[in-house]
């Protein structure tokens, strides 16, 4: 339960809800515990209308409480006071901890579908104003970049989580698809941070030049005849015109110009080779050729995650930076989310998210008849040393209950998980 609260009551120890949008303030979640000042003087500073807490979360006690329990007991007396003696937690039993671990993982997956679609709406918004107010488009793209790079730059490792079936639009999807995993991928190369929000800037804009397109031409397509394939690789240039009307950096436009060129002079639309090429244009290269092909413009052409980055490794090698292959292998995992695999006790599961130590052992949905699916497992394979994934399977492949079950992603949709790396704290903490 929550209750309203004046920002001048809050406290060190209240868990907060800010209650506005993942964009409207600084800090990697909206609901928190209070560590320090500092905290609590941002948050008067945004001049929040809409400002709850969680008594029974927080490690204070109502405001309220403690002004009458001082009155009462006098100022010499207050100052005595100490919080009544608890008696021991019982420890939980297996079934217990399951249903904390799975309502923990299903409050984390609906809260990043919920930044996943604030920013596409945000991202949205912005292209809406390229063709009008460039300016402000400009604007509004670089507040978003700043919101997502803020958010990721945080102490731990974020890691990729993917998403349920998101209705928001395709190419607004595409994008950010692109900026969160090209971002992920530039932390982990240790990339500066005026680097990495260029980067950003570049990515959530890379197919600006499409806004105008008919949508038959928006995605590439293998039946396109020879005017649509030059309409089509037209956007490129086009974003380039619209990039300078907005006034992006140089470094951003770079990333437009490029995102199409490949390490082998194969790309378009100037056939560069890779050292013609900047970092940021060759890491958005190689991630959109990955989300195209996840989610190609036909459902039935696209491949699963775990294809896509087999198909990267096997045959576009030559295309692509290879440092940024193998460490883009390495982030993603053997077994990316949304994977769909046969564990070594023939159980179907998903991938949801990717153990970075441990690309073998990822957290993963799994698929058992006797448990119904709002309960399903979320089994963390690094926890089960005796289990492993025999091999990555077709969507197709699944007997239809498992289908049902698991819910396979026609298309593909990743956010991070700012809370992933401390999991393990936390599990230890649920079964002390």
């Amino acid at each position: 339960m929550t209750t309203p609260i004046q920002a001048s009551a809050l406290r060190i120890g209240m868990f907060v809800h800010l209650n506005v949008g993942w964009m409207s303030h600084p800090f990697p979640l909206s609901s928190f515990k209070l560590t320090s000042a500092e905290q609590i003087e941002t948050i008067r500073s945004l001049g929040l209308s809409r400002l709850t807490w969680s008594p029974e979360r927080s490690d204070v006690e109502d405001p309220a409480v403690q002004t009458s329990a001082a009155g009462a007991a006098g100022a010499a007396g207050a100052a005595e006071l100490q919080p009544a003696q608890e008696e021991a937690p019982q420890p939980l039993d297996a079934r217990q901890l399951a249903k904390l671990a799975l309502s923990a993982q299903m409050e984390i997956a609906q809260r990043c579908e919920r930044q996943f679609a604030e920013a596409c709406r945000d991202l949205r918004r912005a292209n809406d104003k390229v063709l009008t107010d460039p300016a402000q488009a400009n604007a509004d793209a670089q507040q978003l970049a700043r919101a997502i790079l803020d958010k990721m730059l945080i102490e731990g490792e974020p890691c990729l989580r993917v998403l349920g079936e998101m209705s928001s639009d395709r190419h607004a999807a595409h994008s950010l698809n692109v900026t969160v995993v090209a971002l992920m991928l530039g932390r982990q190369l240790a990339i500066p941070a005026e680097v990495l929000m260029e980067l950003g800037v570049g990515a959530l804009m890379h197919d600006v030049g499409k806004i105008a397109l008919p949508d038959r031409v928006r995605l590439a397509r293998d039946d396109f005849n020879s005017g649509e394939a030059a309409l089509y690789r037209d956007h490129v240039a086009q974003g380039l015109i619209l990039g300078r009307r907005m006034g992006l950096s140089a470094d951003a436009q770079l990333v437009i110009a490029q995102h199409h060129e490949l390490a082998d002079g194969s790309g378009f639309p100037s056939a560069l080779m890779l050292p013609r090429m900047s970092l940021a244009a060759r890491i958005v290269a190689l991630v959109n050729r990955y989300d195209n092909l996840c989610n190609a413009a036909s459902p039935a052409q696209s491949i699963t995650p775990h294809e896509a980055l087999s198909r990267l490794f096997a045959q576009c090698r030559s295309k692509f930076d290879e440092s940024l292959l193998s460490a883009f292998i390495k982030m993603m995992g053997i077994y990316p989310p949304g994977s769909v695999v046969q564990l070594s006790d023939e159980r179907f599961a998903m991938v949801m998210t990717v153990n970075a130590a441990h690309p073998l052992k990822p957290r993963v949905l799994v698929y058992d008849a006797g448990v119904p699916s709002e309960e399903a497992v979320h089994l963390d394979l690094e926890q089960a040393p005796q289990l492993g994934i025999r091999r990555s399977l077709k969507p197709v492949q699944l007997p239809a209950r498992a289908v049902e079950y698991l819910k396979p992603r026609q298309r593909i949709s990743y956010f991070f998980d700012v809370e992933s790396t401390s999991r393990h704290d936390a599990r230890e903490e649920a079964a002390a």
